[in-house]
């Protein structure tokens, strides 16, 4: 250990047990400061509670704490830097991005620090002929296919908040987008990532190829939610764009018939670019807001996105036009300019923000299922909607069964908020029931981490902390998040879902 280090180890007063709850004196603080301000610009180590205060959260507004500090280094270095005088004096650490997360997966831990990568947005480098880009993590997503159009290519993974989320945030959550039932979620477009480990090593996990030996590691870190890493370079495979893309616009009079017809596309052997769904709340207010000349008579909508050659195309439009006919389609539209396509996408892609016109507040849930019970469990939504008192809205991936479920409430009003939750945990359980999971793309969290015995049993949970324990020995990495103990295992199957006590509703739903 060199004398540096250890200087930097010893003033510190110890925090007490990452799993305890205790209080920070100022002392703390300012001791945690002065050591990363050694090689941190002074202005890159936050420390005033006014300037901190942004970073509470998430995008899952309702759960809230304030860190000790928010550093925001510039280089890998100074990374390295922060984690070794984390992991050796103890200190949580929560990885952050762009803060869009729906999960609470980037809330701060109140003895920690937030180490926001915002100041990594660079775009290292684009190759057109092995059709990759390498990629800081701050970089938006939307900015990987703006720089990649001059060569023709463009990046698959479009999550609805791509104009704002990093590349990186999307590697810790796994991310999809509308687009993601044809060309995958991120595990499927990545080449690399580089890493900085708990103990401050720098270290790259894939190839430049398509495949690599060993372990799968890429695929491991990829949806970890900063629990094994900080993700400090990606890179990504990028795709032509294609020669001819057509969206076919189906209005539905029931959510079952539209349920159906999904089943009855992808049974044709069609396998859409996206393949999204909507119901009445959304559709209504997604055309108050983008007036994409969405039919808001209809009781459901689907968007069917078709790409390929041009012959391709035009065989697989004809194909699904006549099959929503047949399956009860109401109204069936196929955009015929460009501007057109890129309009009804505006409607699908801005139905989140755009329902926040219609209800103080909302709660996001992301639960999957398989395609054959889409009908059924949006039919099990209406009666727990009518049970809780509670709206809803649907707007989700329904080629792959991603359900994005928004459930309308009031946090002004006092158990409103505990209601919408407990709602939300019935559709996760139902989603579980039926043989789906408890989230698609938006992770775990502090959001979801009660519905995970009901998806997990203890040997599973405890294999997941095995994993822990061989990236973070001292379990520095976004603590408390992701994985419940056993303990709390026990305890979530023993009486439900509960309320974090820590979790403070907002006046204000956020939007992903």
């Amino acid at each position: 250990m060199s004398a540096a280090k250890q200087q930097d180890t010893s003033a510190t007063p110890a925090p007490g047990k990452l799993d305890g709850r205790v209080d920070f004196p100022p002392v703390y603080r300012s001791a945690l400061a002065k050591k990363f301000r050694r090689f941190l610009n002074p202005d890159s180590v936050i420390s005033d509670e006014e300037t901190i205060r942004p970073y509470e959260c998430d995008g899952l507004s309702m759960y809230c704490e304030m860190p000790q500090l928010v550093l925001l280094p510039e280089t890998v270095e100074q990374v390295q830097q922060i984690m070794r005088i984390c992991h050796a004096d103890e200190v949580p650490v929560v990885a952050r991005g762009a803060g869009t997360g729906l999960s609470a997966g980037a809330m701060p831990h109140a003895g920690g620090v937030v180490l926001s990568l915002a100041k990594f947005d660079r775009i290292l480098g684009i190759d057109p002929g092995a059709r990759s880009a390498r990629l800081q993590p701050g970089v938006r997503n939307l900015a990987i296919t703006e720089a990649a159009a001059k060569h023709g290519l463009y990046y698959g993974p479009d999550p609805s908040s791509q104009i704002a989320c990093t590349i990186g945030g999307n590697v810790a959550e796994n991310s999809g987008g509308v687009h993601c039932l044809k060309y995958g979620l991120t595990v499927h477009n990545l080449l690399s990532v580089e890493v900085v480990t708990a103990e401050g090593d720098r270290v790259t996990i894939g190839s430049d190829g398509y495949d690599s030996c060993g372990m799968d590691l890429l695929a491991l870190m990829t949806g970890s939610e900063g629990l094994l890493g900080i993700v400090t370079e990606v890179q990504v495979k990028l795709l032509p764009k294609p020669e001819v893309a057509q969206v076919v616009m189906a209005g539905f009079d029931s959510v079952q018939k539209a349920g159906d017809a999904v089943a009855g596309i992808i049974g044709q052997g069609i396998i859409p670019g996206g393949l999204e769904m909507m119901d009445g709340f959304a559709i209504q207010a997604a055309e108050d807001f983008a007036r994409a000349g969405y039919p808001t008579d209809a009781a459901a909508l689907l968007l069917c996105e078709v790409d390929g050659t041009r012959e391709e195309v035009q065989d697989h439009i004809r194909q699904a036009e006549e099959l929503f006919r047949t399956m009860g389609a109401t109204s069936v539209r196929t955009s015929g300019t460009e501007e057109e396509r890129a309009l009804l996408w505006k409607g699908r892609k801005s139905a989140f923000p755009a329902v926040g016109r219609i209800s103080p507040d909302y709660y996001c849930m992301d639960g999957t299922i398989p395609r054959s019970q889409l009908a059924h469990v949006l039919t099990e939504m209406d009666r727990m909607s009518a049970h809780y008192g509670l709206r809803v809205a649907n707007v989700f991936h329904a080629g792959d069964g991603n359900l994005h479920p928004l459930i309308l409430f009031d946090a002004n009003v006092p158990g409103e908020f505990e209601r919408t939750e407990a709602f939300g945990g019935d559709i996760l359980n139902l989603c579980v029931d039926v043989g789906g999971s408890i989230t698609g793309e938006h992770g775990v969290g502090m959001e979801k981490i009660r519905q995970m015995p009901n998806q997990f049993g203890n040997l599973e949970v405890s294999q997941f902390h095995a994993i822990k324990q061989a990236f973070d020995t001292r379990g520095i990495l976004n603590p408390g998040k992701g994985v419940p103990t056993l303990r709390q295992c026990q305890e979530y199957r023993a009486i439900g879902p509960l309320r974090q006590p820590s979790a403070a509703p907002d006046t204000e739903a956020s939007h992903g």
